[in-house]
């Protein structure tokens, strides 16, 4: 029976695809890594073709695994956001390697506009701030890399999502969702839809953009040489909303935070776009039919890039998970800092110059130091979000529900929860991206009637606030401390 939901995940460091059951229970999985590449200081792109082959593959050895396309209902699509590709109409082949969303090389750009006074119309519109960060500067830049612009009308933009649905349909299909249209400075909040006012400020041709639909509901076939049969992509949606949905945050007032790559924490909003007062972004959660579901976001762009960066730059650590043994066993943290702006900082500071630092160092500090400073960082940075939500007048979240690679790390969890002095739950399956994609494509192909049917149940794992209040600001003080001192050597 067909009765099984294929998940493309997309992401920043690889290519996963997860086959569920009806009961949203994993049957399958496939992965590929995929290729990072660093042309200069500040730039970070993708090739790809090479994401297309990983998909086509991946989706092809996980279907295997229960029986075939022939099990497969429905898929749904989920992807790093923000990263942009452009491609030829007529061959479906990218003219660039795709711009990765941790990609700088628009700082000067967004400077510019914002130095012209134009980021409070923007923000306006888009809930969005100035920032290299997003897509539209980034079309830009590929355009005039190539130069293309003056054929824009044979060329396709799309954020990753989108350019799979293209290959996917065979070329039939030119479109993405709105969460990944909320992510490129062109798509405006309420009412929604593509801006022609914003899109001649960034001087991206409307000609490029895709259709933007609702995160559940029929986007099209795929071709049936790909995989035997022709399969209907029902649901797709951003990574970080799609977490959302995983996380069956569907609640105003619920939040989680995701830590991969960088850490996204994301609260529901309800149905009125919120206006942030402390650079937070607000954004789209979910579109369901006509009814859209909105959200207050904050970005920090380095969560598990330290520890990547602890282990493969300065070789402190061979593995990630030695990082929870080095850290336990100092009694504190030295008063060493780090402050893991290597792609700038995202919010509350939203400063794309700014660069990392470690401060607090002396002859006693040891690599257990750094390692812990490493860990301890992604907390803090956490705490900043939420306060800033706080600030805005969002309620505190009761319990913060976590996802990603470095949530295997009891120590940072346990330290997260005391630091934010908010308690933390992890759910049982960690896949919570890919399963909120198999939920929206599960509701856009008719197999569930609302998502509240696919909630989840208790959390595996719960870590509650130990820290005494005085030891937790003392430790916030000296992180806030090492953060101005970062922003003061980036002239910010």
């Amino acid at each position: 029976m067909k009765d099984h939901i294929l998940a493309i995940d997309q992401g920043t460091t690889s290519t996963r695809a997860i086959v569920f059951d009806a009961a949203f229970a994993p049957k399958a999985v496939a992965q590929i890594e995929l290729t990072q590449h660093f042309p200069a200081p500040g730039l970070v792109e993708h090739d790809g073709e090479e994401i297309w082959a990983a998909t086509v593959q991946v989706c092809r050895e996980a279907m295997d695994k229960v029986g075939g396309a022939d099990a497969i209902a429905c898929i749904g699509i989920t992807n790093q956001r923000e990263t942009t590709l452009v491609w030829d109409r007529a061959t479906g082949a990218p003219i660039h390697k795709a711009i990765v969303w941790q990609d700088r090389r628009t700082a000067d750009v967004c400077a510019a506009l914002k130095a012209a006074g134009h980021e409070p119309e923007v923000q306006a519109a888009t809930g969005l701030l100035l920032d290299p960060y997003f897509s539209a500067t980034k079309i830009a830049a590929i355009l005039d890399a190539t130069g293309r612009r003056a054929d824009a009308d044979s060329l396709a933009f799309g954020t990753v999502d989108s350019f799979l649905l293209w290959r996917l349909t065979g070329g039939r299909v030119h479109a993405t969702d709105a969460t990944n249209a909320a992510r490129t400075l062109l798509f405006g909040l309420k009412p929604p839809g593509w801006r022609a006012d914003l899109a001649a400020l960034f001087h991206v041709p409307l000609s490029m953009l895709p259709e933007v639909r609702a995160s559940a509901g029929l986007f099209g076939e795929t071709d049936a040489a790909l995989f035997g049969r022709a399969i209907p992509i029902t649901g797709i949606a951003g990574d970080q909303q799609a977490a959302l949905v995983g996380h069956g945050c569907l609640a105003p007032g619920m939040a989680k935070a995701t830590y991969g790559t960088g850490c996204f924490l994301v609260m529901n909003a309800g149905d009125t776009p919120p206006v942030s007062h402390n650079r937070l972004l607000a954004t789209v959660g979910y579109r369901i039919g006509a009814e859209t579901t909105y959200a207050l976001e904050g970005s920090i762009f380095s969560a598990g890039a330290t520890i990547q960066w602890l282990r493969d730059g300065l070789g402190l650590i061979t593995a990630s998970r030695e990082s929870e043994a080095l850290a336990a066993a100092l009694k504190d943290n030295g008063g060493v800092y780090l402050v893991p702006a290597f792609a700038g900082l995202g919010a509350p500071q939203w400063n794309a110059h700014a660069r990392g630092a470690i401060v607090g160092l002396t002859r006693d500090t040891s690599a257990a130091h750094l390692v812990r400073a490493g860990l301890e960082a992604i907390a803090y940075q956490t705490r900043d979000l939420l306060d800033a939500l706080v600030a805005d007048g969002a309620p505190k979240p009761t319990t913060l529900a976590v996802d990603g690679g470095v949530t295997a790390n009891a120590w940072a969890m346990q330290f997260l929860a005391d630091i934010c002095d908010t308690p933390v739950a992890r759910p049982a399956f960690q896949e919570v991206t890919a399963l909120g994609a198999a939920r929206l494509a599960a509701l856009g192909a008719g197999l569930i009637d609302t998502l509240a049917e696919a909630r989840d149940t208790a959390p595996a794992a719960r870590w509650t606030p130990q820290m005494a209040p005085g030891e937790r600001q003392r430790l916030l003080a000296g992180w806030r401390a090492a953060v101005a001192g970062t922003l003061a050597h980036a002239g910010g």
